[in-house]
């Protein structure tokens, strides 16, 4: 299928690089036009350049006057309305809990939960405008179950949040034609899942996993485009979980 986000206006958070970057792009493709968020300003300038239909936006989004700014920005460039707002962008930390500082922990849940927050709540009123809305949240397969070796205690707490608030973003949104949904991949290859393919960690995420294979960023996208277009429009407060069956046993 083509064209299945044909006229639509996309905010994707996280599109410097791994699966928010992947979604951008692949959103471009089916046709909406789309303003690109990262804290870092290169990669996302390099993806403008060959991503015709792209507009790049560098954006602290643990910023509150930062992401104002952003709302600003996109209500500019769309004419005051939003049909889809990606919320992929993340900052983690992982350690054992009694090796967990305070201060990882707390910008585990900046990252995770507040970047989702302040992006959902600053461009709300163009989510409003379009009548017809789709946030995508990501949660993790981390948030419903343990996995042995992963020393995860931050990033549980902030997956876990951002499923729960999703919800209710849902609930609040409905009046307003706005759907909410997480996803909620196992593990990804990205740039940074990358370094862990040789070590003990993988032997578990493989056992995990029902099909011979690792989640790809393309995996996520597809699932991604399915949740922003009008294929959806009956899913709300769900969570779609993308992980090769490793949370169904």
């Amino acid at each position: 299928m083509t064209n299945r986000l044909k006229g639509k206006r996309a905010v994707v958070t996280g599109a410097g690089r791994g699966i928010g970057r992947e979604i951008a792009r692949m959103m471009v493709a089916e046709g909406a036009a789309v303003l690109a968020v990262d804290i870092t300003a290169e990669p996302l300038l390099e993806l403008q350049t060959i991503t015709p239909g792209l507009t790049a936006h560098p954006t602290d989004l643990t910023d509150e006057a930062a992401v104002a700014q952003l709302a600003q920005a996109a209500a500019g460039i769309f004419d005051g309305a939003l049909d889809i707002l990606v919320n992929a962008a993340g900052i983690c930390r992982f350690a054992p809990l009694p090796e967990m500082t305070l201060p990882d922990f707390q910008l585990t849940l900046r990252g995770e939960v507040e970047t989702a927050f302040l992006a959902s709540r600053a461009l709300w009123p163009l989510l409003v405008a379009s009548g017809r809305a789709s946030v995508v949240n990501f949660a993790s397969a981390n948030a419903h179950t343990a996995l042995l070796g992963l020393p995860a205690i931050a990033h549980t707490a902030g997956k876990g949040a951002v499923l729960a608030m999703t919800r209710q973003i849902a609930m609040e949104g409905g009046p307003h034609g706005i759907r909410a949904n997480t996803i909620a991949p196992g593990f990804t290859v990205t740039e940074e899942t990358a370094q862990h393919l040789d070590t003990p960690l993988m032997a578990q995420v493989r056992a995990k996993c029902m099909v011979d294979r690792l989640g790809t960023t393309t995996d996520i996208g597809h699932l991604a485009i399915y949740l922003a277009s009008d294929e959806s429009l009956y899913v709300t407060g769900a969570d779609l979980r993308i992980d090769g069956g490793a949370t169904a046993w």
